[in-house]
């Protein structure tokens, strides 16, 4: 099987290329990714805990889905299907904003990303991948900024910066 290529991208999110995922995280070179937040009526975002078994970051908690983009697919259609994947569910998802962050991982990996934050709406349990996913649980959106602050362990680098600019801008916003 071939391994899976993410994009490079310009700091303007311009499509410059492709490279297998591992090499982009070894050089730590821009590339296009999505962050999904999947909240319920009582706006409680789902998260996700990684599988025991992933190559980076295995049993920590996370967004609903976050991944990459594969070549000619759209951000929002990318979204949708990684959803699925992990989680088990699809409902209609949206893009919030993007923006540009860069996280080294203790095992030598940097994340490098331009990340198209999306959300979306869903009430039910999801029926979770155990390639992907190890357990997930619904928390308020307050208690995870403070679970943070209480426990940056056992979280995912990614979503700790991920999670700063979504709260900030639902404190901003509408939704």
């Amino acid at each position: 099987m071939e391994e899976e290529k993410v994009i490079l991208v310009t700091e303007q999110d311009q499509q410059i290329g492709l490279m297998p995922k591992l090499e982009a995280h070894q050089k730590g070179t821009l590339h296009r990714a999505f962050s999904v937040f999947i909240l319920n009526d009582k706006k409680e975002i789902m998260l996700q805990q990684r599988a025991h078994h992933k190559y980076h970051s295995p049993l920590l908690w996370t967004n609903t889905c976050c991944s990459h983009q594969r070549d000619g697919e759209s951000n929002i259609a990318a979204g949708s299907r990684r959803l699925y994947e992990e989680m088990g569910f699809k409902t209609k998802i949206e893009e919030l904003f993007h923006f540009i962050y860069k996280a080294p991982f203790d095992n030598g990996l940097t994340e490098h990303e331009l990340d198209h934050v999306m959300i979306g709406y869903y009430n039910e349990n999801p029926i979770i991948n155990p390639e992907e996913v190890e357990n997930w649980k619904w928390m308020k959106i307050e208690e995870v900024k403070q679970d943070m602050l209480l426990h940056p362990d056992i979280y995912t680098v990614w979503f700790k910066i991920i999670f700063d600019k979504f709260y900030h801008f639902l404190e901003e916003h509408t939704i």
